[in-house]
């Protein structure tokens, strides 16, 4: 049974928590500039993810895995900078975390340093748990990513959806239960049966956010590229579009093309 909404001036990890607990659902959305983030944070979102699909949709790359920390600090800086609100998380990108519990905390330090962030995020469970740990011990807020992790994506051959078997599924609760242990103060659950997600977020008392993961979880998250239409091309079943961005920029476009090869515009109105 949900209570009354509060009115949160500045949402924090402790924020989300109480979200949960009041049976509030959490917005999330990507950003990665500090225009698109200043909308977004205007429009009442919870939580911005300066996330790793900055390589795909920011940079034309196929998949996550070529961004670096460097560009992950860049883009992280520049969404800060625009937010009043929002709790804004940001992926550590790959190779960053994996192999060394203390590169995991160097590069969680310098995107808390250099970034401005709030909090990091880390795609596995028990096989990173060194690393969340040695984070978390620094007082740098994690949140975790169970499912499909798209920067395992040459592991699994696919993109399509984890855990349906129930040896995968078992390991998934498991891990979801560590990262709660451990001390991370959210996760998110990529595209997995809606079932299995909310049976998660009943085992665990920190918030558990969805994409592809049904609506039985304690918020949802999209690409904002995709979410606003801009992105034609990728059309997956949980994907909801609340625009169509590519259709009204290039018809925009397309007409202030077709005015000034007419010498239509400028006009007189619109000269000194």
């Amino acid at each position: 049974m949900s209570v009354a909404k509060k009115d949160y001036k500045r949402i924090t990890t402790k924020s989300l928590i109480e979200m949960k607990a009041n049976g509030e659902k959490i917005s999330m959305l990507t950003a990665y500039d500090f225009t698109m983030a200043k909308i977004v944070d205007q429009a009442g979102i919870d939580v911005i993810l300066v996330g790793d699909s900055a390589s795909n949709v920011m940079a034309g790359h196929e998949t996550t895995l070529p961004i670096t920390l460097d560009q992950m600090i860049y883009h992280a800086s520049s969404v800060v900078r625009a937010i009043e609100r929002a709790l804004v998380v940001v992926d550590l990108p790959f190779g960053s975390y994996q192999s060394d519990p203390k590169e995991a905390l160097r590069s969680s330090i310098r995107i808390m340093k250099e970034s401005g962030g709030h909090a990091v995020k880390l795609e596995g469970g028990k096989e990173i748990k060194e690393s969340i740990k040695k984070i978390l011990n620094a007082g740098i807020p994690v949140m975790g990513h169970l499912g499909l992790t798209p920067q395992s994506i040459y592991k699994f051959g696919t993109y399509t959806v984890r855990a349906k078997e129930e040896e995968e599924a078992d390991k998934l609760v498991e891990d979801a239960q560590l990262l709660e242990r451990l001390g991370c103060f959210a996760l998110v659950l990529e595209k997995i049966p809606a079932h299995l997600a909310e049976k998660v977020a009943k085992s665990i008392s920190i918030p558990v956010i969805g994409i592809g993961a049904g609506g039985g979880v304690d918020g949802q998250v999209l690409v904002i590229h995709d979410m606003l239409g801009m992105n034609n091309e990728f059309s997956p079943r949980f994907l909801r579009r609340y625009m169509n961005l590519y259709e009204g920029m290039t018809t925009a476009i397309g007409q202030y093309v077709a005015d000034v090869k007419s010498s239509d515009f400028p006009n007189e109105k619109e000269q000194y």
